[in-house]
């Protein structure tokens, strides 16, 4: 499963834990806006890039590992250097109760998306582990799903020994970056209204043509694209967690008709709202 140099390995659906590394050169461009069902846990092991993650931007460097939960929006640019990234993918059942134990805030560690920096001294061996990890996805026999496993319970273990924790946004974003962020903060707070570009842009100090410019650029997405996914994914979050009408929950989440949001929901997840809710 591991990926060729500049392409973006992605699984729809897992069964066990996948492991997959890639190169990104300089002026390569950007990993499309998405999110999925399982949990992704992404490192740098050299470079940097961006991540755009729900409304939240962050500068990752060597070291820095970013978690993903299941439905989260993210995105990834890749605007400085060769960035070399190993990703992880597994589902909640893979954690394992010794993960659970050594990890901060134990099962709530992996309730929220957040950013966490491996000590240099442990890096080599972290990329060992997951050059293992890769190993193990080429081999593809009846073993690896117990030993990839096996190895995600030893990554967490170093972690949690070597790993520090933050949840600050780094200093190096620019101000038109954190403009966008307020942006993308006023639409992570106000999309069940009917608020308009204008709206946005206010909020973000910007005129609607220029926040839509510094938006893509930042962002990689339209606002009004990144508004629409904030609807879908809160919508998502309630078919499945909740018993009231698909009509109910458009409405909640927005979307002025039910109409409309069936169609963009399929187009997004690939089903309808109905068959979302019965597949979870």
């Amino acid at each position: 499963m591991t990926s060729a140099k500049g392409r973006r390995f992605r699984p729809r659906e897992i069964s066990r834990v996948c492991a997959d590394r890639a190169v990104r050169e300089q002026g390569s461009g950007m990993a499309a806006h998405h999110c999925h069902t399982f949990f992704e846990l992404y490192y740098v092991e050299q470079g940097s890039c961006r991540f755009l993650i729900n409304d939240s931007i962050h500068d990752l460097e060597q070291g820095d590992f970013i978690l993903i939960p299941p439905q989260t929006f993210h995105y990834t640019r890749y605007l400085h250097d060769r960035c070399a990234r190993c990703n992880l993918y597994f589902r909640a059942e893979d954690i394992g109760e010794h993960a659970l134990g050594a990890l901060p805030e134990g099962r709530d560690f992996f309730s929220y998306a957040h950013v966490f920096h491996a000590e240099e001294s442990c890096q080599g061996q972290i990329s060992a582990l997951l050059t293992r990890m890769l190993s193990e996805e080429r081999l593809g026999d009846a073993c690896t799903a117990a030993m990839q496993l096996y190895c995600l319970q030893e990554l967490f273990l170093l972690i949690s020994r070597f790993c520090s924790f933050t949840q600050t946004l780094p200093e190096s974003i620019s101000t038109s970056d954190r403009q966008t962020l307020l942006a993308a903060r006023f639409i992570s707070g106000n999309y069940m209204h009917p608020i308009t570009s204008a709206d946005i842009a206010a909020a973000a100090g910007f005129s609607p043509n220029h926040l839509s410019k510094k938006f893509r650029e930042a962002a990689g997405v339209g606002v009004h694209e990144y508004l629409v996914f904030t609807r879908l994914q809160h919508a998502a979050a309630e078919l499945v967690s909740t018993t009231d009408t698909i009509t109910q929950i458009a409405l909640r989440c927005g979307f002025s008709d039910s109409n409309y949001f069936k169609d963009v929901f399929k187009k997004k997840y690939g089903m309808t709202p109905r068959e979302y809710r019965k597949a979870h």
